[in-house]
């Protein structure tokens, strides 16, 4: 049980306490969510605390006044366990579940075979003398009284395991990761399952004995037949039902991948690395607030404010070392190659071999608004791609995504970021489009390193969403008959891997069963949510303004 203060007595709050704190929500109105202090400092002989709302984003933790804390309720942090001792006597450590149910087998398994003194107790039904531990089948030396053992029985036959850590749900690769599903057996996995809107995964087909299964071709490989009603803004795409022996990798995807380049593993968290330690940022014309921390030199995070060099990222204490470096830097445009331009937008390669300042530069900036990658200081293995907007003064950094030179993964995109006062102007999508361009002209299908993080979660999803829909849309009657195209064609035609193809018509919740055979059926509310979007998007990648030649890295000489 939680230890509460007492409101009348003065107390010292301490990290790792917990206490409502006042906040202004989306609506400008006040609110008192549960925060946890993770420091406390005194500034001019006033005490801050650093606050993480629970169950919040870490990018709205914040230095807070003692008057924003709701007193009444704090909660003190709980006493760290001392060291076990035998018998569970004061000062052993609590026990966890899996620990009593390992305690609780082997004094079973103790009682079969050589039970206390006193008490006969009850024996479980032994399936395997090689399953009790050393401890429990250990010879006893004081005499006990015996106690007849239960006639033993054949083993059960073994319980399909739960999945591991690899083997998450799709919910995990494209969710807001609320809720997740897990594929059981083989059976389960090749189900196919429909993701709701707030990502949890719900079946929408069980499976029914007796039922016999066409075995035409693979579930990516089926022909999907378009039928026309007298609406024509509704369709129905047919997908004949997947063979049972069909391996995953053509099918829905079992996990994300947990061995991206730069995904981070959390194993080295610490009470340093979950505050922010930039408290603002000046890039050209900008000032930005950092979301989360990053590894800048430590005598700079005691500034009031980091300056950086808008064109080569270079970061600096004060205005008038910057004004001083601004006479000396020659740069007006990201180092390396211009691959595209149309308009005022640019988009530039830049190796991670022949550009390293530039790079780490970048990645430092990025990880201010990245809370879920690593940074790597070896940026060899990397190329960058920096969208830019030009002007009269130059070309302005707006965003960027970097990817593997070499990836075994299919990952077209490790890390990607549209700097905030860019945000939701269209230039996430952008993005994301420009890297789908370059998997087409590899003549690649590409899919982003896994996991997502919120924003880039919703803006994928709705990249996948309107150009799945797109090419369904387009689709024309054959001469009278209904027009048919594959799975495998849509994703040759998007370079969108084929898992996301069928995870994005599970999220958009199109997929029925009908008469032995799957359905994707398009409503009008979809039609007309797909063509509002898309009047939105009046900026679009166009390849005829892309110049752009893959090289092959796996010749380690061109690196």
């Amino acid at each position: 049980m939680t230890k509460m203060a007492d409101s009348g007595s003065s107390v010292e709050i301490v990290e790792g306490c917990r206490l409502p704190v006042l906040r202004k929500n989306q609506e400008h109105e006040d609110e008192w969510p549960l925060a946890e202090i993770l420091s406390v400092k005194e500034v001019s002989g006033r005490k801050l605390y650093y606050v993480h709302y629970i169950d919040f984003n870490k990018r709205l933790d914040e230095w807070v006044t003692s008057d924003r804390l709701d007193m009444k309720k704090l909660q003190f942090p709980k006493k760290e366990a001392k060291t076990p001792t035998k018998n569970g006597l004061p000062g052993s450590r609590p026990s966890s579940p899996e620990r009593e149910v390992r305690k609780s087998l082997d004094l079973n398994l103790q009682s079969a075979t050589a039970p206390s003194r006193g008490k006969t107790l009850p024996t479980p039904q032994i399936t395997n003398e090689a399953d009790c531990g050393n401890n429990s089948c250990s010879s006893q030396k004081r005499k006990v009284e015996p106690v007849p053992l239960v006639p033993q029985v054949p083993p059960a036959p073994p319980v399909p395991s739960l999945p591991t850590s690899t083997e998450a749900s799709p919910a995990a690769v494209y969710p807001a990761a609320r809720e997740t599903n897990t594929f059981k057996t083989r059976e389960d996995h090749d189900q196919i399952s429909s993701l709701t809107t707030n990502g949890t995964a719900r079946r929408l087909i069980t499976s029914q004995p007796g039922r016999k299964r066409k075995a035409n071709c693979g579930p990516t490989d089926e022909m999907i037949k378009v039928l026309q009603y007298n609406k024509p803004q509704s369709a129905s795409v047919f997908l004949p039902p997947p063979e049972d022996s069909q391996d995953s990798s053509d099918g829905i995807p079992t996990a994300p991948r947990m061995t991206g380049s730069l995904v981070s593993d959390r194993s080295h968290d610490d009470i340093v690395t979950r505050m922010k330690n930039i408290e603002c940022i000046e890039l050209g014309r900008h000032r930005l607030k950092p979301w989360y921390f990053s590894p800048y030199p430590q005598e700079l995070t005691s500034l009031p404010i980091l300056y950086l060099c808008e064109f080569c990222l270079k970061y600096l204490k004060s205005l008038k070392c910057l004004q001083r470096h601004l006479t000396k830097c020659n740069l007006r445009h990201p180092p390396g190659n211009e691959i595209y331009r149309k308009g005022t937008i640019s988009f530039f390669e830049i190796d991670g071999r022949k550009n390293k300042n530039y790079s780490q530069n970048l990645c430092l900036l990025a990880k201010c608004f990245l809370d879920h990658k690593t940074l790597y200081y070896d940026t060899d293995p990397f190329l960058f791609y920096v969208m830019t907007e030009y002007d009269s003064k130059g070309f302005h950094i707006v965003g960027y995504f970097s990817k593997e030179k070499e990836s075994t993964e299919d990952y077209n995109v490790a890390c990607i970021l549209t700097l905030p006062p860019y945000q939701r102007r269209g230039y996430g999508k952008l993005l994301i489009e420009f890297s789908y361009e370059l998997s087409k002209v590899e003549g690649k299908t590409g899919t982003p390193e896994k996991p997502l993080s919120d924003l880039g979660l919703l803006s994928y999803r709705s990249y996948w969403s309107q150009t799945i829909l797109e090419i369904l849309m387009d689709l024309k009657p054959d001469n009278g008959e209904r027009p048919q195209i594959t799975i495998n064609e849509i994703s040759e035609i998007t370079s969108v891997k084929k898992e996301d193809v069928i995870s994005t018509l599970q999220y958009l919740n199109l997929i029925n069963y009908y008469k032995g055979q799957y359905i994707l059926t398009l409503s009008e509310d979809i039609v007309d949510g797909h063509e509002r979007a898309m009047q939105k998007r009046h900026t679009r990648i166009d390849p005829k303004c892309l110049h752009f030649t893959p090289k092959d890295w796996s010749k380690r000489g061109k690196w």
